[in-house]
């Protein structure tokens, strides 16, 4: 009995316990919600009962606010000074006891306490407490006198010097901050990766330019100062990086180069940037610059073959180019090759004068005699081999040599056959077949090749197939898509005259067809290959207007997004655009890239 008896007791007082700690969380709920609320004076009381019985600590801050909110500096300053006397070791408690003055009106004497709490820190985990205190209630006067004296304890081991800089991008003194920035690298270059995190807001769509202007004319300053100093010549370089500024960069590169005898390894660097921004003109003078020094430098041959692929991107590429253009590339790409000679090492040069050749210049005998030659070239791997072969195939496609091209894409396809150049060279087969009219055929090809490994080229094959079943699901006549067929392959010979022209027929002739969508998609790939944006554009804008729910909506929609991007510089209407891709084609290949560059364009930060 008597052993039941305490037993009941110990139940009784765990009860009584549990009992008390549920009204202690009534009270901390309360206290929160009325503080949440800013109903100070209610949450006034909770806060005093929590922080008399349960943890000072734990309830300083909340009740500290909730007396200078209601105006109790008395109890504020009371409170305060007990906190400094138990924690002589944590200074933030003086910028508290400050506040309180300052909240009174007494200034003076709030300034004299903020004074004593920076002239109290004597050691560096001490430093961030007191900086954090006073940026809390924006003293960033203090915040910045905080860090000079860590600076000062540190004896520079740590300058808080992107501390200082953050305090100063909101007190919006970008000089001061764009100094903090500099001075951090005069000592350590090692910082250069975070400087340039920091600055890269500069660089977004909301740009700041005063600041990055700010920041050139420190940066040319400090080089001009201290030419040795070269970290501030490759922040340069970035910052002209971020803004396009290609032509600066370029010449900032190029003294850098000199100053550091880097024999033109960080111009070829940047040689591949300004082609990859299409920015040739500058590449063109990068990689001019390297051959200038001489072929005894170890970047001369990769400089000339480089220089000869940025011609070939600028004249053939971007479709802006005359006969005159293409005899002085060729004559370029035949003198290089002479120099250097028919290797492993210039065979890219040896297929892109083979293309240039066949398709722009009509030298279609030339290109084949070459290709073969490359072919042949000893110590070519296999794959680079193939490449060839599938280009002389190209040729031999376009003199109308079909089944010769049949025959070597057959030899890549069956050499490489779980390879993706195996799986390109099958695709080609199958065009073959749909280009010559044998369109069951081709379809069979292109079933295989739904699911293969490539995504480029499994995208490709079911649009291909998608193309034929549609064309003939409902008409069996297989006229109106041989016609079409003939079209792409005047396209794909670079006859876009011929192939506008039988576009034009097959529309009169069988008006409203299925194709009917296919033959705008493919006019407006025509324009964009001459550089005719307006037109290209008109012919998306029809194919949405009036085909917009077929299968080639979300193409049109994606590539006017694009255009009105990359070369209308509308921005709005871009964004306009890949908004309405993703809501109304949400199955779309599309969505992903068009979510990010919506993203992207919206101002959103993307890693």
């Amino acid at each position: 009995m008597k052993y039941i008896k305490h037993i009941l007791l110990l139940f009784a007082f765990v009860l009584l316990q549990i009992c008390a700690s549920a009204q202690i969380s009534a009270d901390e709920q309360l206290a929160l919600q009325f503080y949440q609320n800013k109903e100070f004076d209610k949450a006034l009381d909770y806060y005093e009962k929590l922080y008399n019985k349960k943890s000072p600590q734990v309830y300083y801050q909340p009740y500290l606010n909730c007396l200078l909110e209601t105006k109790d500096f008395k109890k504020a300053e009371k409170i305060a000074k007990k906190q400094i006397k138990q924690n002589p070791e944590q200074v933030n408690f003086i910028v508290d006891l400050g506040n309180v003055y300052f909240r009174a009106d007494d200034i003076e004497k709030a300034k004299t306490t903020w004074e004593t709490a920076v002239k109290a820190i004597k050691y560096d985990d001490q430093v961030f407490a007191v900086a954090n205190a006073f940026q809390t209630i924006r003293q960033y006067n203090f915040t910045i006198a905080t860090y000079f004296k860590g600076r000062k304890i540190s004896q520079n081991n740590y300058p808080y010097s992107f501390e200082l800089a953050d305090v100063y991008k909101l007190l919006g003194d970008r000089i001061a901050m764009i100094n903090e920035y500099l001075d951090i690298l005069e000592t350590q270059d090692s910082y250069i990766q975070s400087v340039q995190n920091a600055l890269q807001t500069s660089f977004a769509n909301d740009a700041d330019q005063k600041q990055n202007e700010l920041l050139k004319t420190e940066l040319l300053r400090r080089i001009s100062k201290n030419p040795d100093k070269t970290i501030f010549s490759e922040l340069l370089i970035w910052m002209q990086i971020q803004q396009k500024d290609w032509e600066g960069a370029f010449i900032q590169a190029k003294a850098l180069d000199k100053r550091k005898k880097e024999d033109g390894n960080r111009v070829m660097a940047l040689g591949q940037l300004f082609a990859q921004n299409d920015a040739y003109d500058v590449a063109i003078k990068a990689y001019n610059y390297v051959i200038e020094k001489g072929n005894e430098v170890y970047y001369y041959t990769n400089a000339r073959i480089e220089l000869l692929n940025v011609y070939y991107q600028k004249v053939v590429t971007k479709g802006n180019y005359t006969s005159a253009d293409l005899i002085v590339l060729e004559k370029n790409y035949m003198t290089t090759i002479s120099e250097l000679g028919k290797s492993v090492n210039t065979i890219l040069l040896l297929k892109n004068l083979a293309h240039l050749q066949a398709f722009y210049m009509n030298k279609t005998d030339a290109s084949k005699i070459l290709l073969e030659e490359a072919i042949e070239i000893p110590q070519l791997s296999a794959t680079t081999q193939a490449e060839c072969k599938l280009e002389l195939a190209d040729v031999l496609l376009m003199t109308g040599d079909i089944w010769e091209a049949s025959l070597r894409y057959s030899q890549v396809e069956k050499a490489f056959k779980y390879d993706a150049i195996g799986q390109e060279a099958k695709f080609r087969v199958a065009k073959i077949s749909y280009y010559t009219g044998d369109f069951g055929w081709a379809q069979t090809q292109l079933d295989v090749l739904k699911g293969a490994t490539s995504k480029l080229i499994s995208n490709d094959a079911m649009n291909l197939s998608l193309l034929i079943s549609d064309a003939l699901a409902i008409d069996t006549n297989e006229a109106p898509l041989m016609l079409f067929a003939s079209a792409d392959l005047l396209n794909f010979r670079n006859l876009d005259d011929k192939a506008i022209a039988l576009l034009d027929s097959l529309n009169k002739t069988y008006p409203n067809h299925a194709l009917a969508d296919e033959i705008i998609y493919k006019k407006a790939q025509i324009a964009l290959k001459h550089l005719q944006y307006n037109e290209a554009a008109a012919f998306y804008q029809e194919l949405l207007k009036n085909y917009g729910e077929d299968i080639l909506g979300d193409d049109a929609m994606f590539k006017l997004a694009e255009l009105n991007e990359n070369q209308f510089k509308n921005i709005e209407k871009a964004k306009e655009l890949y908004q309405q891709l993703m809501e109304k084609y949400p199955d779309s290949l599309y969505v992903v890239e068009a979510r990010k560059r919506f993203r992207r364009l919206r101002g959103d930060a993307i890693n």
